[in-house]
């Protein structure tokens, strides 16, 4: 009986709970229902602004760092090693130099050539240059010109009056000399293999200045000059007077100043001088060389890779590049038995100054040596012009 009873509690008890659940999920009335249908609501807006929370999160460290990159691009800098002797002793700092933005910069990318109009210049030989200058060495015929008269910025070309004016000068080419910090480019911020201190023969920063166009060399060789880098420069331009330069003038020893003009035209003068050195037909035509700085071996190469070709016979050459010059040439060079002298000045890109140089050649092997003519934008004919001589056609200078 007892059992009986137990059991019928049991089930009243499970028959119940149903009953129970159902009152509370119903509950107190409208009210209460009323308010069940946001309670379901509110997990899934939570679960929507968890996930935004999240979102948010993730996506912060992104926009922080794209604002970081802005930053840095904006402020980006470039450290310059700068070496100087303090109360006898050697120090080196490091300045930062700010750069500025693509958006900001305000620079010219055209070379003063460009800018004096002279990129629309056409030619037969379809040359990259926007100058060019081609001379028979021996009978000082011209066999072709382009913009020969305009004086434009020369760049390293003026290494070859830097070696022109210290051999002439007949200075100890074995003295030793040192490099300074008043040989550290703080123009162009241009780099150099020479730190402040290194001692070398002036035969060996005569050697690399040619060849391989080092500045701090060049620098050096003016500096050490009887009266000091300003005697030098008036040296420099006392022998392009002297030689009938009348559209040339120069302002340092190495170039790196855009002020450092000349023709053409002046330009095949002071070739043609320079090739009467030996040692600068040497320097300049070097490959490759091994010199010793302060004591140790230090291997330069030459700038113009023509001089190791073969099929190549250059005598004397110099190549030069600042962004106001463009790529610049000059060389003298024996072509189907005639000795040439060759110049290109402001020339876009890195080869075309050695591709203009081959295009003339093979304009000067597909003619006779009798039927060479000159070729000028527009005209041909023959004209001679005597390359000692100072009747040269004067040229604005472009300061």
């Amino acid at each position: 009986m007892f059992k009986v009873a137990l059991a019928a509690i049991v089930s009243l008890l499970f028959a119940l709970q149903p009953v129970n659940a159902a009152g509370a999920g119903a509950g107190a009335g409208a009210g209460a229902a009323a308010e069940s249908k946001p309670k379901k609501a509110q997990p899934a807006k939570k679960k929507a602004a968890k996930k935004k929370r999240a979102t948010g999160r993730k996506a912060a460290p992104a926009k922080r760092k794209d604002l970081a990159h802005a930053i840095a691009d904006d402020n980006r800098q470039r450290m310059v090693r700068r070496v100087e002797m303090v109360r006898g002793k050697r120090k080196v700092t490091y300045h930062a130099v700010r750069r500025a933005g693509a958006a900001a910069a305000v620079v010219d990318p055209r070379t003063f050539g460009d800018a004096a109009g002279l990129r629309g210049t056409s030619d037969p030989l379809s040359l990259r240059s926007n100058v060019a200058f081609v001379l028979d060495q021996n009978s000082s015929e011209v066999l072709f010109e382009k913009n020969a008269n305009i004086a434009l910025p020369i760049a390293s070309i003026t290494k070859l009056m830097t070696g022109l004016v210290v051999v002439q000068a007949g200075q100890d080419l074995d003295e030793v000399l040192r490099i300074a910090d008043a040989d550290v480019d703080r123009h162009k911020y241009s780099s150099s293999r020479l730190p402040v201190g290194t001692r070398m023969t002036r035969r060996e920063m005569l050697h690399i200045s040619l060849m391989s166009s080092e500045n701090r060399a060049a620098s050096a060789l003016g500096r050490h000059y009887p009266g000091g880098i300003q005697a030098f420069v008036a040296a420099m331009n006392a022998k392009a007077r002297e030689l009938g330069m009348k559209d040339t003038r120069f302002v340092d020893s190495s170039g790196l100043s855009s002020r450092n003009v000349s023709s053409a035209r002046d330009l095949a003068r002071l070739v043609a001088t320079a090739h009467g050195e030996s040692l600068l037909r040497e320097f300049s035509t070097t490959p490759n060389s091994v010199v010793k700085a302060s004591g140790r071996p230090m291997r330069y190469a030459n700038t113009n890779y023509l001089v190791a070709l073969p099929d190549w016979n250059i005598g004397l050459q110099k190549t030069g590049f600042i962004n106001e010059a463009g790529r610049c040439l000059v060389m003298q060079a024996a072509i189907h038995g005639r000795n040439v002298i060759m110049v290109f000045l402001d020339s876009k890109g890195k080869m075309s100054r050695t591709a203009d140089a081959g295009r003339v050649r093979r304009f000067l092997e597909s003619l006779a040596p009798d039927k060479l003519d000159v070729l000028a934008p527009g005209t041909l004919g023959n004209t001679e012009v005597p390359i000692m001589s100072s009747a040269t056609a004067a040229a604005p200078v472009l300061h």
